[in-house]
């Protein structure tokens, strides 16, 4: 589905702030693989989905979404085929449109409409009941702006409408890590249910072990650009906090310590 090919990215190159952020990763990503990934600060984790989405560029390699090397396209034109949520609830969505005008607009994505919303009443019925399985109410809401809901209610909604087009592949870049614990788990569990219902290819950037533990086929951790551990099957089904930390360390060396404290 997604393949990684020696890719090669500096940022402030030839300059005293020059830093490398990768070099020569090579990752392959199979068809309906639910990836989490985890690595210490400034492992590169959410540059490389910034750089799979299009929107930081690439200077060296290429990156393959099936047959189409998306990175040599336009980041408007690759998110196409990309769904993608972000840490911010705010980025999802728009706050001064209603649900409904919010839903509309992402049902459209990739499609051709004029300067209205292009909401067409025989789909509210079909969005109230995409809505009612959120467990949220925001059913009854549908005429309200969203700029009107909690950070967990829009973080939830656009999960919704992020799925709704069935992308080719789907980013989410620590989506709960503004959440509180209790909204943060029920996101997570939102999540799983989504991905497994429309068996969307997925890749999860997250600093909660027991979130890259318990959900998802696959789990990979970098450091330092470079995946360190790459964790499938049955050693991901028997994969303990205790036993990731132990990995990370004999992978990783020194200073494991000083890491312990970013992963949640």
């Amino acid at each position: 589905m997604l393949q990684i090919k020696n890719l090669c990215k500096v940022f402030n190159n030839n300059t005293v702030n020059g830093k490398k952020i990768f070099h020569g990763l090579n990752l392959t990503v199979n068809k309906g693989d639910f990836i989490t990934i985890i690595g210490s600060n400034g492992a590169g984790k959410s540059t490389l989905l910034n750089i799979i989405s299009g929107t930081i560029p690439i200077d060296q390699g290429a990156i393959y979404l099936e047959d189409i090397e998306i990175s040599k396209l336009l980041e408007h034109k690759s998110n196409r085929f990309i769904g993608r949520v972000f840490q911010d609830p705010s980025k999802g969505t728009s706050p001064s449109m209603t649900i409904l005008e919010n839903m509309s607009m992402a049902k459209n994505k990739g499609k051709r409409f004029g300067f209205s919303f292009g909401i067409d009443k025989k789909n509210i019925s079909y969005f109230k009941e995409l809505l009612s399985k959120l467990d949220l109410g925001l059913e009854e809401k549908i005429n309200s702006k969203v700029g009107l809901l909690s950070g967990g209610q829009r973080q939830a909604l656009t999960l919704i409408m992020t799925a709704m087009t069935e992308p080719k592949l789907l980013l989410l870049d620590e989506h709960t890590a503004a959440l509180d614990p209790k909204t943060s788990e029920k996101i997570i569990k939102l999540t799983d249910n989504i991905v497994k219902e429309r068996k969307l290819t997925t890749l999860m950037v997250t600093h909660n072990l027991n979130h890259a533990i318990n959900l998802g086929n696959r789990l990979i951790m970098l450091h330092e650009g470079k995946v360190i551990l790459d964790i499938e099957g049955k050693e991901k089904k028997n994969l303990t906090r205790g036993k990731l930390l132990q990995l990370f360390g004999e992978n990783k060396g020194k200073d494991l310590f000083s890491d312990r404290s970013l992963f949640a």
